[in-house]
């Protein structure tokens, strides 16, 4: 009997490591941006792009197969590292099937043990031949995330060379997914184009606030980290289309607040005494006078769901349980990487000491074996 699980810790630091992967690097920035981050604000943008689907064309989306393909997208790019777009768009046409069958090499020497299924879905991505509803959802959250990037970008370099014409190639790609509802609307900055860059603003936001790491992840990359796990969980035990879409984006959005409260970290919510309380009636203010207002009314109700409680019912605990896993993953590597401190380590013992006295479906202590045993 084959036991291979979607939810591998192989896949799950390929996913990680593209916080090394830094976006932008020829030119000048004012922050740094990575893979991870532009993976997790395009995931974000399709939501969006996604709902306006719903609202004007009346047609629902196929949430699984974004989610999934969005994964097979990040896979292939960390595979691919950071060549320039206009090679890898001159790959793609050129040499598709080359490509395709070093990408597979590659996802299988990376990931040797991954469930079956899930690898022919990857293959059958790879050889797909016209791109689907969702493929156009997500190519036009990318070109989107790109745009929102190179705002910063182009004001730390406005004479640098190429800057206009970069500037060109983006907007001709975004016009070419016009079609795609709320595409226009949110480049030129209108609707719930606030919402989308409220949400970016996590990029800023570093996790482990004055605990020295390596790589220095953010907010909003740890939030995809958090719903990548939780769809390869619900991919193991078999979960239905809505409960896929209620857990992925539950965990995609459950640490949103953050934009409007910061990061208080564990130890200070904790000594004293109610503040964690007061947090939480502040969030939900705050989530009601400044964040629901950026979104159609019609969306604010399963907003409010997919927010309200992210830890709490039926699945919250196998979240939470993903939560405290990419946090473990975060303080791990740092570690192998021969940056810590003694906050890192007692951190990483608290978490792994939480993971292995929760009571859920997972299997932390295989994944957390595995993860220690790689030579990082």
């Amino acid at each position: 009997m084959d036991m291979r699980k979607t939810m591998n810790m192989d896949l799950i630091y390929s996913f990680f490591d593209a916080a090394n992967m830094h976006r932008w690097n020829d030119h000048l920035r004012p922050m740094d941006l990575t893979e991870l981050d532009k993976q997790a604000h395009k995931m974000v943008i399709a939501w969006v792009l996604a709902k306006f689907e719903g609202t004007e064309k009346k047609e629902s989306v196929n949430w699984r197969k974004l989610i999934e393909h969005a994964m097979f997208s990040f896979i292939r790019r960390t595979i691919l590292t950071d060549l320039k777009p206009q090679l890898f768009h001159r790959m793609v046409i050129e040499k598709e099937k080359e490509m395709n069958e070093f990408v597979l090499r590659e996802f299988d020497a990376r990931v040797p043990d991954m469930e079956k299924k899930f690898r022919e879905r990857f293959i059958a991505y790879l050889n797909k031949g016209a791109m689907s509803r969702e493929d156009r959802i997500l190519k036009a959250a990318h070109y989107l995330a790109t745009s929102w990037e190179f705002r910063l970008v182009y004001n730390a370099n406005p004479s640098m060379y190429g800057i206009d014409r970069t500037k060109g190639d983006i907007e001709r790609q975004i016009r070419e997914y016009a079609d795609v509802s709320g595409v226009v609307r949110l480049f030129f900055g209108k609707d719930a184009f606030d919402f989308i860059d409220l949400c970016g603003q996590l990029r800023f936001q570093q996790r482990w606030a004055r605990v020295p790491r390596i790589p220095q992840t953010t907010v909003l990359g740890h939030m995809l980290m958090v719903a990548n796990m939780v769809y390869l969980h619900d991919a193991d035990v078999g979960a239905d289309d809505a409960t896929v879409y209620k857990n992925y984006f539950t965990a995609l959005f459950h640490d949103l607040p953050e934009v409007l409260t910061k990061d208080v970290i564990s130890p200070i919510k904790t000594s004293i005494d109610g503040l964690d309380e007061l947090l939480s009636e502040y969030e939900k203010e705050m989530i009601s006078s400044s964040l629901l207002p950026l979104l159609p009314e019609e969306w604010h109700d399963e907003f409010l769901l997919l927010i309200d409680d992210p830890f709490g019912g039926r699945d919250g605990m196998m979240i939470k349980a993903c939560d405290l896993l990419a946090a473990y993953v975060e303080a791990h590597v740092s570690e192998c990487y021969g940056i810590s401190s003694k906050a890192l380590s007692a951190g990483k013992e608290e978490l792994r000491s939480k993971l292995l006295s929760l009571r859920t479906d997972v299997d932390v202590k295989g994944l957390i074996e595995r993860l220690d045993a790689m030579h990082i």
